[in-house]
């Protein structure tokens, strides 16, 4: 399959990733009759997750994601030269989802330009300190990488990753929405961050630095305890 087409996948799975769980909280949690509160948004994005990765696993490989794409190069299982591509492709679904939302809540009287972005501080869902956020967001994302290395190794049972990884998403944001609106995802934090500015945007830096850096933590550490010796 051709890198263009890889990536082209990309745009469309993060587009989904971010419309399915960005789209949830902005569009549906906060209705009483719908009853999804934090809950109901953590399943959707691991929803998400599943559905997309039985869509385009076999085409991209399902990252979504900057931080789950260098995670991988660090744990050798992606090529370090198609990291822009893939990189670059995510941040544009992110953007694009982020726009049809807005355009969407905006048809909603009283939408006040909210877009589930992710903060620190006061721009944090119960006000968590930047040091709480960051040690959180490398928290999740090692964890994440941890897992989606092990659930698609190739001693791993067949056809079940994309449900671990799916779950595994929908439990990070059941642990960390209260703290930084999960992000655990560079491309997800940016195209909502973009578009609301602000706040948002200044903090923005943190949400790609934690989720890298706890990426490559959670690969390398995946290579170390499952290397057979």
């Amino acid at each position: 399959m051709s890198l263009t087409k890889r990536s082209v996948a990309e745009l469309i799975g993060t587009f989904w990733l971010v419309l399915g769980g960005c789209g949830s909280a902005v569009l549906a949690a906060g209705i009483p009759d719908l009853g999804l509160g934090y809950l109901g948004v953590s399943f959707a994005f691991g929803l998400t997750v599943v559905t997309m990765a039985y869509a385009i696993g076999h085409i991209s490989g399902c990252h979504l994601n900057p931080a789950v794409s260098i995670g991988l190069v660090a744990g050798g299982r992606f090529k370090a030269t198609e990291l822009p591509h893939y990189i670059i492709a995510q941040v544009l679904g992110a953007i694009l989802a982020a726009l049809l939302i807005r355009t969407i809540a905006s048809g909603m009287e009283g939408y006040a330009g909210g877009l589930a972005s992710n903060g620190f501080g006061e721009h944090s869902p119960h006000h968590y300190s930047m040091i709480a956020a960051l040690i959180t967001e490398v928290a999740m994302t090692a964890m994440f990488l941890f897992i989606i290395m092990g659930a698609t190794d190739k001693r791993a049972p067949a056809g079940l990753a994309p449900i671990a990884i799916g779950f595994t998403l929908a439990l990070i944001h059941m642990i960390s929405i209260p703290v930084t609106n999960t992000s655990v995802n560079p491309a997800r934090s940016t195209g909502p961050a973009l578009l609301e500015g602000g706040i948002a945007l200044d903090q923005l830096w943190l949400f790609w630095l934690a989720p890298i850096v706890g990426a490559v933590i959670g690969a390398l550490i995946y290579n170390f305890v499952s290397k057979e010796d």
